[in-house]
Order: C-alpha cells, then structure tokens, then sequence
C-alpha cells in the first residue's frame, strides 16, 4: 500500500484509530473522532454576520466518558509524523488535556505535558488508558479516595449530550477541587453559557460519590429556583426540596432556595437558624453570571 497516496481520513480509518484500539482503546465510548471543540466566532461586519472557522480535533481521547485525557492531530502521509504537534498543542491548552500526539500513520509524536517530553511511538506502542490516567492521577498526588469522587460517573438522561468544552473544563476542575480539599471556588461563566446546567453535574458527581451528602443551592429569583428544580435538577427526584414558608424540613438530601429565603429581615434569618452550622456540605450560590461555592 502506497500511504501517500491515501487522504488523512484513510490514514486515520486504516492506521490510527486500528492502533488505538489495539492498544485498549474503546470505539464506542473513548474514542471520539472530528471532535468539534467550537462552532467558530459569530463575526459581525458591514455585510452582516457569518461564523469563523470551526475548531475540531481529529481525535480526543476519554479515560471515561466527559473525562478528556490526550488529544490526536492527525495529517496524511505527506506530512511528518510531527506536523500537527502544535495545533495538537492549541486544543489541548482549550481543554486543559495533558497527552499530546501527532500522527501521519508510521507512528506517533508523543508530547507529555506532565514529563515534559516529546518522543516518537510506533503505532503498537501507543499508551493504554489507564496508563495515560494513571500518570495523570500521580501527578496530580490524587489519593484513592479523591480518585473516586474525580472519577464518578456524569448524570446521563441517555440522549448521549456532550457538555461544551468549557463546561467540562469547568466541571472537571471543580469536581477534582473539590475532591482535594479546597473550600471555596469561583465561575464566571456568561449569560447563555449553561451554569445552571454546569453546577447540576458537579452536584451530582459531589452527590453520587458521597463526597457531599446535604447541598444548599441558592438563586436570586424565584423562577430561576422553580425552573432548576423542574428541568435540569429534576433527576435528583425525592431527595430534593425547596425551602419556602420559613420552615426547613431536614429529612432532605438537596435544598434549593432563595437568598432572601435564609436572609434578610430578622424574622427570616430564623430560617437557616434551623439548621446548624455543619449542617450543610456544600454551599452553591448561583448570580446571573458566577457561580461561588
């Protein structure tokens, strides 16, 4: 077989992805081919508006699923084993990845952002993914228990949605935070963007993995906590409950409430008086632009 004679996707179909699965990669749930990372800039002009370039992966690789660990540029055969190294490069700075690798089909460029190397791989050398995980969670100092609040499952309603690629950023790094001991985070995330959506999945990830056993979510507007408890917190079912009428029932596992609900007037503080200090594992304050915990 001549290899310069094939087209990218033919060395993509015929070499890489056949290497990757070789080395205990799965098709169906860690390996994602022309991975769109942005849909491109809306630029506006005297001529009206139109979308600039698109931002894609040939490859990004899952240890699980919405868990990122390494990123595939791929260039046919006419180009060097290295050629797509820095674009590599730039996507994986987007989408904080640590394992980089450019391929033309004779091989790989490995760059290890952790190492801080760069080597060629054959194509049946190519690192399994615990391997790449593995390095990443040493790294990292991740205990066995951090290790099983980091790597707890996304809620999935099974219509196979995949967060933005700053929403998982967001939602990795926090959950990862979180689970090493650190008190107090910041998101600033602008209107449209999807916090509300961003904090459900770090609650529940918190939740599931018996990180955080009783949350208190709050909003600035009544509609913001009636519509989060019908559509994206609706999955935490009868564990769930609004406060409301200066009553705090304690037999819940997740509270939503307003600011003005456990504060304000003195009559109302007697609200979250109800509660005791430690009662509350995580704290989630949500404004129209930030999410604090």
């Amino acid at each position: 077989m001549n290899k310069k004679s094939l087209s990218e996707r033919d060395i993509c179909t015929k070499f890489i992805t056949p290497a990757l699965v070789q080395c205990g990669w799965d098709v169906q749930t860690q390996i994602r081919e022309e991975y769109n990372i942005t849909k491109g800039r809306i630029l506006v002009s005297s001529l009206g508006c139109k979308r600039a370039e698109n931002k894609r992966a040939d490859y990004v690789l899952f240890y699980k699923v919405n868990l990122p660990i390494a990123i595939i540029e791929a260039k046919d055969n006419k180009h060097s084993v290295e050629a797509g190294i820095q674009q590599a490069l730039n996507y994986a700075e987007m989408m904080n990845i640590p394992f980089v690798f450019s391929s033309n089909g004779d091989g790989f460029i490995f760059h290890n952002k952790i190492a801080g190397t760069e080597t060629f791989l054959s194509l049946n050398e190519f690192p399994s993914p615990k391997e790449l995980w593995n390095w990443k969670l040493q790294r990292d100092s991740i205990t066995a228990e951090q290790q099983q609040v980091i790597e707890q499952d996304y809620y999935s309603d099974g219509s196979n949605k995949t967060p933005r690629y700053y929403q998982l950023l967001a939602i990795n790094k926090t959950v990862e935070a979180i689970a090493r001991g650190q008190s107090r985070i910041l998101l600033v995330m602008a209107t449209g963007t999807g916090k509300t959506f961003t904090a459900f999945q770090i609650i529940w990830r918190l939740w599931k993995s018996k990180a955080k056993r009783r949350i208190l979510f709050l909003a600035d507007r009544n509609i913001l906590v009636d519509q989060t408890m019908t559509n994206d917190f609706k999955p935490f079912g009868s564990a769930m409950t609004k406060i409301k009428k200066r009553q705090a029932d304690k037999s819940y596992e997740i509270y939503l409430s307003l600011y003005q609900a456990v504060s304000g007037s003195q009559e109302e503080k007697n609200i979250y008086k109800q509660f005791s200090k430690d009662f509350f594992d995580l704290i989630m304050a949500l404004s129209q632009q930030m999410v604090d915990f």
